[in-house]
């Protein structure tokens, strides 16, 4: 394997059709994989994926959007929900059912040995309503307490929740981690990077320049590769489903920006990846 997609979703009903093809489409060029739950469900089948196939890998956890009821993108669970937005905004999608945090079911499940991280956990204030964001603080502690428990790395999911999430980090967090899809400016990345947080980024990368100086002035051990998949797929396959065997155009950009050799950036992403999650 030359590349590590940090952080992917092959486990959600969006690859029903073709899920093992793309899993082996990642394998031939040389992708080893995250595969990372966002509730019961979809961790216990990103653990089975990871059992399944030698470049698979599997992160466990509560999407702080799952702790209560809200809107979300079929591609993850399916339209199960979907009578429940019928005629509103948004209607494509479905509610979620929401989730107690199960501390007892997902530490049994985060003992395995192919799991390498606790998540994707932690604050998500774009749909969220001011009632349900002390839940996602409580839920978020939780899965803190259970990475140190286990000393397994975080896979945090952050979104326009920075400075909330720092402050419950600083208070709680003993392991490290990455922080996933990250879209803060370079005041805000110091401050994760000073606790030890790697940051990683996806197709964004391909056709946005927001992030370029993160991307530059983050030291290249402390930088990641992702996609995200299925969601925003990087340029030239803008239009298709997002897979892990994209990750590589990830790469590339990364490489671009900082004006660096590609080949040398890959290597040092994919050892940072195994770094950080312990993968022998």
């Amino acid at each position: 394997m030359k590349f590590f997609d940090a952080h992917t979703h092959v486990n959600f009903v969006a690859y029903n059709e073709d899920r093992e093809a793309t899993i082996l489409r990642a394998r031939d060029v040389g992708v080893a994989m995250n595969v990372v739950g966002t509730q019961k469900d979809t961790s216990a089948s990103a653990v089975a994926l990871a059992e399944t196939y030698n470049n698979v890998y599997a992160t466990i956890g509560l999407h702080p959007i799952h702790t209560s009821k809200s809107y979300h993108d079929a591609k993850e669970l399916g339209p199960s929900f979907a009578e429940a937005t019928k005629g509103k905004e948004g209607a494509e999608g479905f509610t979620s059912r929401g989730e107690a945090f199960d501390m007892a079911a997902y530490e049994a499940m985060g003992q395995h040995p192919r799991v390498i991280a606790i998540g994707e956990c932690g604050l998500d204030y774009y749909r969220s309503d001011e009632s349900s964001k002390e839940l996602q603080k409580k839920i978020f502690i939780e899965h803190i307490e259970l990475a140190n428990t286990l000393g397994k790395p975080l896979m945090l999911h952050i979104r326009n929740a920075y400075d909330d999430a720092l402050e419950i980090l600083k208070a709680h967090v003993k392991v490290q981690g990455d922080t996933h899809f990250f879209a803060g400016d370079w005041t805000t990345a110091k401050k994760f990077l000073e606790l030890g947080f790697t940051l990683s980024f996806t197709g964004v990368l391909t056709f946005t320049h927001d992030y370029d100086e993160v991307v530059k002035n983050a030291p290249l051990d402390m930088l990641l590769s992702e996609t995200d998949a299925p969601y925003v797929t990087p340029v030239p396959h803008r239009g298709k489903r997002n897979e892990p065997a994209y990750v590589p155009e990830v790469v590339r950009a990364i490489a671009g920006i900082r004006g660096e050799d590609v080949e040398e950036v890959a290597a040092q992403l994919f050892a940072n990846a195994r770094r950080v999650f312990s993968i022998a």
